[in-house]
């Protein structure tokens, strides 16, 4: 896809007003964004510059120019903060911040959006398949193919960053999950989850890796640079915000690719030595979480029949 540049307005030095909700629609319609559409969105509402109104301004337009026939998918992940040293110990879908920005945490709690129910990699949902993409989260895995992410990748559906780059793409975790890399543990680590009707169960969240993934976590991941070289991408910039756009397909694609034949001097997934953190590593991050057997049926691919997730 052909790469759009344009010269950023340092808006808070030269004085001129804040960049304007119009600004934004037009903007992410120059991109390619379109009614109808199916998006991931990764944003810094810093990026912008000023922001007239500031977070809302940005949902407004993502919304506008999506249209309710389209989804709006953003993370609404608490990375375990409720489960730290002296915080609450459960997750509240109602209540808990989510510590991926400030779009995102206005986001979940505007009417008419939907939050998941995994305990530390809540998604919050907007628009045609909102309720269809959130509502069984917590009976699937954290990032498989059945997860919002996944679903919406099913769908055919476009990763969107708003100043933010491919290190924060939370969609590469989807293949991970689908390629079942052995640093990664399958539902074994349990959490408290304040439910709605006032219930507190016990959710379950996927058991992070020891050490970080040399071919996806770092700040520049390995196939971002394919994803320009090979066009996979449109980019823009909206007021200071560099901004892109593309395929999840496109970028399932690279990362699969990069997974199973490594890169430079990187071994393949399956050869890698990293595995999930240890119980105890764990337990001195998040002393309230606690290790558990895994409810998924791995040969079947389901939910195990005496999981408590079918309880709510």
């Amino acid at each position: 896809m052909k790469v759009e540049h344009k010269q950023p307005v340092n808006r808070l030095e030269s004085g001129v007003p804040g960049v304007t909700h119009r600004e934004i629609a037009d903007g992410l319609r120059r991109l390619g964004v379109r009614a109808g559409m199916g998006v991931m969105v990764h944003s810094s509402l810093k990026s912008f510059g000023r922001v007239e109104d500031g977070a809302r301004t940005v949902i407004e337009a993502l919304m506008e120019v999506i249209t309710p026939d389209g989804t709006i998918l953003m993370p609404s992940f608490n990375h375990g903060e409720p489960f730290e040293a002296g915080g609450p110990g459960c997750f509240d879908p109602r209540a808990t911040r989510t510590t991926n920005g400030a779009i995102p945490d206005l986001f979940w709690r505007l009417p008419g959006v939907l939050r998941s129910l995994n305990p530390t990699h809540a998604f919050a949902a907007w628009g045609k398949n909102a309720e269809r993409y959130v509502r069984l989260h917590h009976r699937t895995l954290t990032m498989g193919t059945e997860s919002p992410l996944g679903l919406l990748w099913k769908d055919g559906g476009c990763g969107l960053f708003l100043g933010t780059t491919y290190g924060c793409n939370t969609f590469h975790h989807v293949t991970t999950t689908v390629l079942k890399s052995p640093c990664i543990g399958v539902r074994t680590f349990a959490y408290h989850v304040a439910l709605p009707d006032g219930r507190r169960v016990i959710g379950r969240s996927w058991g992070w890796r020891e050490e970080p993934c040399p071919l996806t976590d770092e700040a520049l991941p390995l196939y971002a640079p394919e994803m320009e070289k090979l066009g996979l991408h449109r980019q823009t910039v909206v007021g200071q915000s560099h901004c892109t756009l593309f395929k999840l397909d496109d970028c399932h694609r690279l990362v699969l690719e990069l997974l199973n034949d490594g890169k430079d001097g990187f071994r393949p997934c399956h050869q890698c030595p990293i595995r999930p953190r240890s119980v105890e590593e764990y337990r001195r991050i998040w002393p309230t979480a606690y290790s558990v057997a895994p409810d998924w049926d791995e040969e079947h691919d389901c939910l195990t029949p005496d999981s408590e997730a079918w309880n709510y």
